[in-house]
């Protein structure tokens, strides 16, 4: 398989995932701003997960953008990370419904440690076709917002069952450490490239 159609096939399902996501928000009946105070938990929600996706969709990029050819494992390792993904929109609309009460927080933070861990899996695939010496796996170095943020999301677990708020704000956290996209591996696309 060519890179160019995994590639596809991941924005594509990462569109889908977005759009399953906002479908998922109800419109209020009425037409006072007031409506819209109990509808703030599900938008703030939403937003942290287009968030989310968007980070995924940019570093997921770069990182296949960094691969040589696409072997089967590479494959599964892609399908996996998307499996994860796409209980996004099912975590986000459970999760802002009920306030961040302490089970949907829970299980928001599981998903998200499980798509971290399935994005590191296709990381190390990745890289491991590539060899220790190569260029991503020098760029990737000791990794440590990748390291960092299964530790992250494991706290915020544990801690949805005594301050679901604080989960809340470490999963916020999180997010604001990969916002700016992973310059490392960027770096190792444009010198391909070039």
């Amino acid at each position: 398989m060519e890179k160019n159609r995994l590639e596809a096939f991941s924005d594509g399902v990462l569109a889908i995932i977005i759009t399953i996501m906002v479908l998922g928000l109800q419109v209020p009946a009425g037409s006072d701003i007031t409506v819209l105070k109990p509808l703030l938990p599900v938008l703030l929600t939403y937003a942290l997960s287009f968030i989310y996706i968007g980070i995924y969709w940019n570093n997921h990029h770069h990182l296949l953008k960094a691969a040589h050819r696409v072997n089967g494992a590479m494959m599964w390792a892609n399908l996996h990370l998307l499996f994860w993904l796409s209980l996004f929109p099912f975590v986000t609309g459970w999760m802002g419904e009920n306030h961040f009460a302490t089970a949907p927080t829970a299980l928001y933070g599981l998903v998200m440690l499980l798509a971290a861990i399935a994005y590191y899996i296709l990381q190390t695939i990745i890289v491991t076709q590539q060899g220790p010496d190569s260029k991503l796996a020098k760029s990737l170095g000791r990794d440590l917002k990748g390291k960092a943020s299964p530790v992250l999301y494991a706290a915020a677990i544990g801690m949805a069952f005594f301050e679901p708020w604080i989960s809340c704000v470490i999963y916020v956290l999180v997010a604001l450490m990969w916002l700016i996209p992973d310059r490392r591996i960027e770096r190792v696309v444009d010198e391909s490239i070039h």
